[in-house]
């Protein structure tokens, strides 16, 4: 089953409005097949759920292995995290799932990310004060970058006077990057 297009109809008619019968006419497929690749509704949201966390997660940690931590090189993080929220919807979806209700089979889905970005600033010493940086701190970043991505997203820079699109949304990544990368050298903060 293309997961791909399950979540793009996800994206138009919301988590609530994803229908068996209609997911099988979009395919090509007998409703039938559907019922036995799937076996109920729950578990197509389910499988469209898992499909969109891997594809966000799959680019972050491949971003994340690639990233040094510095201004230019979160930027070019958070261009392929844009780019994936942005593809076939992601962002959207993630956002119906929570507005209805639905989660995630992972209790903390996130906590994967923070675990790999706190190992990596952990690792690259970019604080220059002798304290460990917190996971808290890590979870804080993670948390900002993500809601902000995601909203932009789905809102859209029109929203914000940002009549340019995607030059103004290039911006604004370049500019997060370097709100983080500041807060990185400046070391840890009590909260």
């Amino acid at each position: 089953m293309p997961l791909v297009r399950l979540a793009h109809s996800a994206v138009e008619s919301g988590p609530e409005g994803l229908r068996l019968q209609e997911v099988a006419a979009d395919v090509g497929v007998a409703h039938p097949t559907v019922l036995h690749h799937f076996g109920s509704r729950e578990e197509l949201l389910a499988a469209v759920i898992d499909r969109v966390q891997s594809a966000i997660y799959g680019e972050v940690f491949a971003a994340l292995g690639e990233s040094d931590l510095g201004s230019d090189s979160l930027a070019r993080l958070l261009d392929r995290v844009a780019t994936v929220v942005s593809a076939h919807g992601h962002a959207r979806v993630l956002y119906w799932l929570a507005l209805t209700g639905l989660s995630s089979s992972e209790r903390k889905p996130l906590g994967a990310v923070v675990e790999a970005a706190h190992e990596l600033r952990l690792g690259r010493g970019r604080a220059p004060s002798s304290r460990a940086a917190s996971r808290e701190d890590t979870r804080f970043l993670v948390m900002l970058a993500t809601f902000a991505l995601t909203a932009e997203s789905v809102l859209g820079s029109d929203l914000f006077g940002l009549e340019d699109g995607e030059a103004a949304s290039q911006r604004f990544r370049v500019w997060l990057a370097k709100l983080i990368a500041s807060h990185l050298d400046a070391g840890p903060r009590d909260a």
